[in-house]
Formats: C-alpha cells, sequence, structure tokens
C-alpha cells in the first residue's frame, strides 16, 4: 500500500511569508507532508524541477449565469476556464436569477451539482429592506450578501440607510458583505444629461460611471461599515483614491477589505473610445498614464489593496456587437487570465511570487471564512495547487479563451509565465493543455451554516 496518493518532488514552495524547495505529498484529498516525504512511495510521482508550487487560485468575484439564461456563461465553461487557469476555488454570484431566501440557495447548489470542475461557494443577494433574510440565508450557507449602493444588472441600489440597515443585520449575523459602490443620485444624474445630449460613443462611459461616484460611494460605506461593527469588502477597487479613502476607516478599526481586478491594473481609460463595449463595465478603467498603473501595483504590494478577483462578467463577441454603448451589457471575461496576469507582473518585477499567493489565494480564502482548507499550501489544507513554469514566454490570444465569452481584453499581451498542472483536492484539473471531462467540485458552504465551508 502506497504512503500517499501524490507525490510533487522538487518543486519550489511558494507561500506568503517565502519561497522554499520542498516537496508535497498528498492523501485522501490534503496536504499529507510539506518538506522532504520523498522516503514514502505514492500512486503518483510528479517531477517538478524547475516548477513553482503555488497554492490554487481562489477568486471569490465570479459571475457565471448559471441557472439563467446561460447563452454568456454556465458552470461547466466557466470552471473549466478556472482551472486551466490555475484556480480552485471561486464564489460565485448571478444577477440574472438572484439567491434572496434559503430555499433559493438550496435549489441552486442542486442545479450546479456535476456542473463544477472546481469547488464552489455561492454569494446571496441583499435587498433594500429586506434585513430579515439576513440571518437565515447566513446559516443556509451562503458565503457573502452583495449589496448594491446604485442599481445595476437590474438589482435594486441601496440608499445610504438602507446600507446601514443591511450592515447591521450582517453585524448581528456575523456575516460578511461584498459592496458594488457607486452613489446612485450621480450616475442618475449624469445619465440623464448624456442622454439628453443624444451621446452613444464609448467616451460616455467614464462620464456616466464617474471617479466621484464611486470615491462617494466607497467612503460612506467604509464608514459605515465602521458605524455598524459590520466586516465587508469594496469590490473592485478602481483607483488609488477609494483605496486612500478604505484605508482610513481601516485605521480607525472598520474591517474592510479593497478587492480590486487586472482590468484596472492594464487597460487604460481612452480605450474604451476605441474598442466600445468591449471595454464595458462598471466601474471602469481609470488609468490615464503610467503612474496610476504603478500607483495600483504599489497599493497591492503593500496591503492597501487587499486581495484581487477577476469578476468574471463575460459575454461573447457576438453579444458585445449586438446594440449600441447604453444596451449591452457590462463586464468582462476574467479566470481565463487573472493568474496569467499575475504571473507575468511579477516576472516584470510588478509583484513578487509570494504577493500572487497572499493576494489570490491566502486573503480571499481568509476573508469569507474559506481558510485553511481553501488558500494555503500547508498541512492540513486541501491539496489545490497551481504547478507553475514561471519562464515559459508565450502571447496570450482569445484562442487561449476557454469561457463561452471566447475572448479577452489582454488579447496579443506577451506573457511570461504559465499555469502547467492544477490539481484540485489532489486531483489532476489540468494538465498537458486540456482539462479532464470529470467534473470534481464541490459546494462549498460558507462560513454561517453549521459545519463550516467543506460542504
Amino acid at each position: 500500500m502506497p504512503d500517499f496518493d501524490l507525490l510533487i518532488n522538487g518543486g519550489t514552495v511558494v507561500t506568503p511569508t517565502g519561497r522554499r524547495r520542498a516537496d508535497v505529498a498528498v492523501r485522501d484529498g490534503v496536504i499529507a507532508a510539506l518538506g522532504s516525504p520523498s522516503r514514502g512511495t505514492a500512486r503518483e510521482t510528479v517531477e517538478a524541477d524547475g516548477l513553482l508550487v503555488l497554492p490554487g487560485g481562489v477568486d471569490t468575484h465570479v459571475h457565471l449565469m448559471d441557472p439563467g439564461d446561460t447563452d454568456r456563461e454556465d458552470f461547466p465553461y466557466g470552471t473549466r476556464a478556472a482551472a486551466a487557469s490555475g484556480v480552485t476555488t471561486i464564489i460565485e454570484h448571478s444577477h440574472g436569477r438572484p439567491v434572496r431566501t434559503p430555499q433559493e440557495l438550496r435549489q441552486k447548489v442542486r442545479h450546479l451539482t456535476g456542473r463544477a470542475y472546481v469547488d464552489f461557494a455561492l454569494a446571496a443577494h441583499a435587498w433594500p429592506g429586506d434585513t430579515a433574510a439576513v440571518a437565515d440565508l447566513w446559516r443556509a450557507g451562503a458565503a457573502f450578501f452583495k449589496v448594491f449602493t446604485c442599481t445595476t444588472h437590474g438589482i435594486p441600489g441601496h440608499t445610504a440607510a438602507g446600507l446601514l440597515a443591511h450592515l447591521r443585520a450582517t453585524a448581528a449575523a456575523g456575516a460578511v458583505s461584498l459592496l458594488h459602490c457607486e452613489d446612485e443620485s450621480l450616475t442618475q444624474a449624469a445619465e440623464e444629461v448624456l442622454r439628453a445630449e443624444g451621446r452613444t460613443d464609448g467616451g460616455l462611459l467614464p462620464e456616466w460611471r464617474t471617479r466621484d461616484a464611486e470615491v462617494v460611494a466607497a467612503a460612506v460605506a467604509a464608514l459605515l461599515v465602521r458605524r455598524a461593527g459590520a466586516r465587508a469588502t469594496v469590490a473592485h477597487v478602481s483607483h488609488p483614491e477609494v483605496a486612500e479613502y478604505l484605508a482610513r476607516e481601516r485605521a480607525r478599526g472598520a474591517a474592510i477589505a479593497a478587492e480590486t481586478c487586472p482590468q484596472y491594473l492594464l487597460l487604460r481609460e481612452h480605450e474604451v473610445l476605441r474598442h466600445g463595449a468591449f471595454r464595458k463595465f462598471t466601474p471602469p478603467a481609470r488609468a490615464r498614464h503610467n503612474a496610476d498603473e504603478a500607483a495600483l501595483w504599489r497599493l497591492l504590494r503593500d496591503g492597501g489593496l487587499t486581495h484581487i478577483s477577476s469578476d468574471h462578467a463575460p459575454a461573447t463577441a457576438e453579444q458585445k456587437r449586438a446594440g449600441g454603448i447604453w444596451d449591452v451589457h457590462f463586464g468582462l471575461p476574467g479566470l481565463d487570465s487573472t493568474m496569467t496576469v499575475l504571473l507575468d507582473a511579477a516576472a516584470r518585477g510588478e509583484l513578487a511570487y509570494e504577493d500572487i499567493t497572499r493576494l489570490y489565494a491566502e486573503t480571499p480564502a481568509k476573508t469569507y471564512g474559506l481558510w485553511p482548507a481553501k488558500g494555503a499550501l500547508a498541512v492540513g489544507s486541501d491539496a489545490d495547487l497551481a504547478l507553475v513554469d514561471p519562464e515559459e514566454r508565450w502571447t496570450l490570444t482569445d484562442g487561449d479563451v476557454l469561457s463561452k465569452a471566447g475572448w479577452t481584453p489582454f488579447h496579443g499581451r506577451p506573457m511570461t509565465g504559465r499555469v502547467v498542472v492544477t490539481y484540485l483536492r489532489g486531483q489532476r484539473i489540468y494538465g498537458d493543455r486540456r482539462v479532464p471531462h470529470d467534473r470534481a467540485g464541490r459546494f462549498l458552504r460558507g462560513a454561517g451554516s453549521p459545519g463550516g465551508p467543506h460542504g
């Protein structure tokens, strides 16, 4: 009888605190030994000399439109893209069919059983005035509550009073929220002016979803999180000024995290003039020059931005071309590319590989109660691993995208570093440039559910 199910020999193990050459041994889906267990035998042995061994990515802001209208994306396509990019855990919520009751959460779990290549948790939607639902949904296993401060994707926005009521309810329940911060009075006033002017060009987007709208909503939200004694994350922080307001409230005791996404690090505000609907996401890209981009990378390195996600919200190229800038879907595909963007940033010196494990594994897992089962490369943690060739040079193209979107905003961008193998609980879910047919993903109950996140 072999001592282990899987033995990964000779790789460089990377965690937020450092890297070292070490062997990783896996038994019954968890890491059984880390260091020099190679004296034991294993059913499968992988030689990882020259490769980095990272904890599988934990992407906590994903939209897969499933169940519902899955023309844009579904769980099989989206989680296959995750597996191929070294992401082993996602937290998903789809706006087309929002989860507002424990029954709807249970129905969604049943629907998704057998449809995922990676492990997944599910978020619920906060509805203005329905604070009574918070405690029940949290106990039922929701991973967090998505809250809008402006009406978007058909989900009504919260006023400051409504947000405070929600945050007090989450504080009482011990729950956590993900806050989409744009001030509705400012976005609505801008929209009225732009429509009256007959504007239909891509340049209307940053004039509609303005920097001021994001700053105002985020600053108010952070203050209310502190006053309510709640826990929350501000989603998709698009520029340094928002991060600065959040850091001030954090210094005063607010339990407020700051998430950002690759589109804010690499895309520029002016690109919407050329690409139109293919750059329609909100908040939109804010960077105008190299200094803006450098400031965001610096905030990632020093913790001002606490973690990163894809905000994967794809639409196909045909859907992006199917109407005017006012009408087409918000959102970009991102599960295929986020880990790649981070690996390339490390190769360029913008981040360290240790930063990647903190920003895209440990911190998001801790923020939403999934750690240490997820997001950690340690004995007793799930054997969710990404083996990376840090030297491979390649060009990311639309043809590399496994999402239903079939395109990426980073098409044609040279990259250095690539995931070559992904393991979920010790099972290979990506390798040799393909994803096996076995959908091994499991539902993870949120931290408020009896029994915790193992589902």
